[in-house]
């Protein structure tokens, strides 16, 4: 005996294929969450800055990994300051705008030891005597009236520093800490642009404003 299918309405129908296979639409959340789903081509965002911190500091002959950027109440970034340390470092001075003391930030390769501390001299002065503390993770530093704290990093060593008499210890253990890597805003106010400025036309002053131009050499009577 044949039997005959039975064919169902087709506004029975469609309600059954939604369900079936979803009824996902555009900018649906879930879609979204799969698009970001580990193994996607989507990957992290690049660092704000890093290419063009990379451009500046390599003009200035200084290695980008090794450019810091601080800040302290108070002080200000002395521009004409910025510049390269030792081989490939970075230095930076900020200054108090009202007591015109100086915080000094270094950044160099190497390490810092409980042993190498105080064979190196606070602020680059051989041949002082050099007294080292532990702080945390980073090393106070006092010789030959300045005083230091040295953050030890991977490869590198971050250092503040000023005038014992002149910044609190307080105030230069807080620049320390607060030395960090600067973003795309910092990088452009601390790092000098790799474009050079618009050359500014010179106006001779001896070029009358008719005929060829050439130079006036009228020589007055008598002359």
């Amino acid at each position: 005996m044949i039997r005959h299918a039975r064919v169902l309405p087709v506004l029975v129908l469609a309600p059954l294929l939604l369900t079936a296979c979803g009824s996902e639409k555009a900018g649906d959340p879930s879609s979204s969450a799969s698009a970001s789903a580990p193994g996607s081509a989507a990957g992290p965002a690049a660092a704000p800055g890093t290419g063009e911190l990379a451009s500046r500091a390599q003009a200035m002959g200084v290695a980008p990994e090794l450019v810091y950027v601080t800040e302290a109440p108070g002080f200000t970034l002395a521009q004409q300051s910025v510049g390269v340390l030792g081989d490939d470092g970075f230095s930076a001075t900020w200054v108090d705008g009202e007591t015109n003391a100086l915080l000094r930030l270094a950044v160099d390769r190497g390490t810092i030891t409980a042993d190498t501390c105080p064979e190196q001299p606070v602020g680059d002065l051989s041949g002082e005597h050099t007294t080292c503390e532990r702080d945390g993770s980073a090393w106070y530093r006092t010789g030959a009236g300045r005083h230091e704290y040295a953050l030890p990093e991977e490869g590198h060593v971050v250092r503040v520093s000023a005038e014992t008499d002149a910044v609190p210890r307080d105030v230069l253990r807080a620049a320390a800490l607060a030395a960090h890597r600067p973003d795309a805003a910092e990088t452009d106010a601390l790092l000098p642009s790799v474009e050079p400025a618009p050359a500014t036309p010179v106006e001779r002053g001896d070029l009358p404003p008719f005929g060829d131009g050439a130079p006036d050499n009228h020589v007055d009577v008598g002359g």
